[in-house]
């Protein structure tokens, strides 16, 4: 099997997430820096609190950045929003689509709204496929506490979810990279540097060992 970096040499991969992304010492560093690396051209693109259908729209958010292969982050704050989708995937002919999305559909503190986050995701994945790009969707990692009220059960709940409601995505279920608390939080949600610097690399190997069309 050849190695991700000679799959992708030249190729188009578009990010979009929530804010996991949304700061140069996060994702928007660490897995944009190792797909770029292996050969990609990568366009980075995060909105703080976006949920999966959030990018089917333009919708305003608090805060997100954006980064474009390997061009500095840029910052937004207060003037934040997402794109629609398909805009974003045209506009990069972007062969790959990453999708960071979770933490923002569990309802830490309340139910599980399990059909509005079936909506959310089912409708986001077909509008991937329907540009015939392929789509690759990044759970959450662990965490616990804090402002957002994250729990264990919670978070592998929603990840159980999205493993199997984002098809025809591939699934890469973050809470097999780490042990509940390996990657300390700052608020019980988003992570240390260190621990985005091992999250975007173990996202990296997970896509390099997966079943991407091409490989024979």
């Amino acid at each position: 099997m050849p190695l991700l970096s000679t799959l992708l040499v030249g190729a188009s991969i578009l990010i979009v997430g929530d804010s996991h992304l949304s700061k140069p010492d996060y994702l928007i560093k660490s897995l944009h820096e190792e797909l770029t690396r292996q050969g990609a051209l990568v366009h980075s693109f995060s909105a703080c609190g976006a949920s999966a259908g959030d990018w089917l729209i333009s919708a305003k958010m608090v805060c997100g950045a954006e980064r474009v292969g390997k061009g500095p982050v840029t910052l937004f704050v207060q003037a934040a929003s997402t794109q629609p989708i398909k805009t974003l995937i045209a506009a990069d002919k972007a062969k790959f689509v990453i999708v960071v999305a979770g933490d923002t559909m569990a309802n830490y503190k309340k139910e599980f709204a399990r059909a509005w986050a079936w909506q959310q995701t089912t409708s986001l994945s077909k509008e991937i496929a329907s540009t015939g790009a392929t789509c690759i969707w990044v759970g959450p990692p662990w965490g616990e506490g804090g402002q957002y009220g994250k729990t264990q059960a919670r978070v592998q709940q929603i990840s159980n979810f999205l493993a199997t409601n984002v098809a025809p995505c591939i699934y890469i279920d973050s809470l097999k990279f780490s042990q509940p608390g390996t990657w300390p939080t700052v608020d019980g949600q988003h992570l240390y540097p260190a621990g985005y610097q091992a999250w975007g690399m173990a996202i990296a190997k997970a896509i390099n060992e997966s079943p991407l069309p091409g490989k024979p």
